[in-house]
């Protein structure tokens, strides 16, 4: 079998559960308890907090420990906005993961702010200019993610930072999928507030963290003992906190991937646009020497609408439409031949409507519900290339017939 669904989820990397074990079995304490079992679970924790702020450029101070990347983002978006007294507009794009849309939402339906929502280019960039457009004097807030989980496309979150940073708009971005492969750095990227989810990046599912930027007003989510600073009640959850660190060490071996990844994954998208009759590349096309259009001098890849190579994507993503088919029918056909993938957000799963993200990028319904994305967190070798590619022909083949 093939995975290639790592952007729903990656399974824990053996020295994660090595890490967590002892916090899962006698070293059960509660890290606000005064005896000394309790205060090894609040050490073991503070240790934690230190490795996760080191392997994303803040201090420990600015981590607060979630249940995962939804939870941070909530955190996030509503904390952020309802803390800041200027004013109650929110700036953000159309191809946001639900849990920031969805939380942008509740602060226009509960709490009346007005929120502006940016249009990306068709391959998914959002950019600084239309960012300035939009940007006003009572802006509270600017959301925007680093990377799409859907088509792959990698923003440039420090040029958009510095635009809402010009205006003194606090900017927050969701790095759930970029954590694993790109150096995410709340210092670097020049942020105030940064997500990332665990189960992500060989974690277990259930944990995550909200880096936030020392000195910055954050109104909590969830009220009740004040642990976290104040900033996320509830008991602290030592032995993924603990596990979420050992992850965040081991990203260097994981970054250190990516060259040879994004190889394999060029590899398989130029099959897949040579052997599939009308396959489409949803996203950026990353690939350096995409072939040209006839009487073009260097034509955009086969649906996109910007010149191949110029926008990053992450390196293990690859997505594609497949115009006439059924997107459901051809992962079906696609896990018979021993790949298992997704049609594009896991979270949106199940769901008859076609994708927000695609629809925003200017596909026709009828042509997004034919997405297929397949994503990876380790090199393909040829062979599993050949039988992606083969098994993705032979779907849709089979379904077009």
């Amino acid at each position: 079998m093939l995975y290639a669904d790592a952007s729903a989820t990656t399974p824990v990397r053996r020295e994660v559960l090595e890490a967590m074990w002892p916090y899962l079995t006698g070293e059960f304490g509660n890290p606000s308890s005064t005896h000394d079992l309790g205060h090894r679970a609040a050490s073991a924790l503070a240790s934690a907090r230190a490795d996760v702020a080191a392997a994303f450029g803040a201090r420990p101070g600015e981590v607060v420990f979630t249940s995962g990347g939804t939870e941070a983002d909530n955190l996030a978006v509503k904390g952020l906005a309802l803390a800041t007294p200027r004013g109650r507009h929110v700036v953000t794009s159309a191809i946001e993961h639900e849990a920031v849309g969805q939380s942008v939402d509740a602060l226009a339906r509960l709490h009346g702010f007005t929120v502006t929502v940016l249009t990306p280019q068709p391959d998914g960039v959002v950019t600084p200019e239309a960012l300035r457009a939009a940007l006003r004097p009572d802006t509270t807030l600017v959301t925007i993610h680093h990377a799409n989980n859907e088509v792959g496309t990698v923003q440039d979150v420090a040029a958009l930072a510095a635009v809402a940073h010009e205006a003194g708009a606090p900017f927050h971005t969701d790095a759930v999928q970029s954590a694993g492969w790109l150096d995410v750095s709340l210092a670097g990227l020049g942020v105030d507030a940064l997500s990332v989810s665990g189960h992500k990046i060989g974690a277990p599912k259930g944990v995550g963290a909200l880096l936030v930027r020392a000195g910055l007003p954050l109104e909590p989510v969830l009220h009740g003992g004040g642990q976290e600073r104040g900033r996320r009640s509830g008991t602290e959850n030592v032995a993924f906190a603990v596990g979420l660190a050992a992850a965040a060490r081991a990203l260097p071996a994981l970054r250190a991937r990516a060259g040879e990844v994004a190889a394999s994954r060029d590899a398989l998208i130029d099959g897949v646009l040579a052997r599939v009759p009308g396959a489409l590349l949803t996203g950026p096309d990353p690939r350096p020497t995409a072939p040209a259009a006839p009487g073009t001098a260097k034509a955009a890849a086969p649906g996109t609408a910007q010149e191949p190579g110029t926008a990053r994507r992450l390196p293990g993503h690859a997505s594609f439409c497949f115009p006439g088919t059924s997107g459901e029918a051809v992962l079906l056909e696609l896990e018979r031949a021993g790949v298992t993938t997704s049609s594009g957000s896991a979270c949106a799963a199940g769901r008859d409507e076609p994708s927000h993200v695609l629809l925003a990028l200017g596909l026709a319904p009828e042509v997004a519900q034919t997405s297929v994305r397949l994503t990876v967190d380790a090199p393909f070798d040829a062979d599993a290339v050949v039988a992606a590619v083969v098994a993705a022909t032979t779907a849709v083949g089979r379904l077009g017939s």
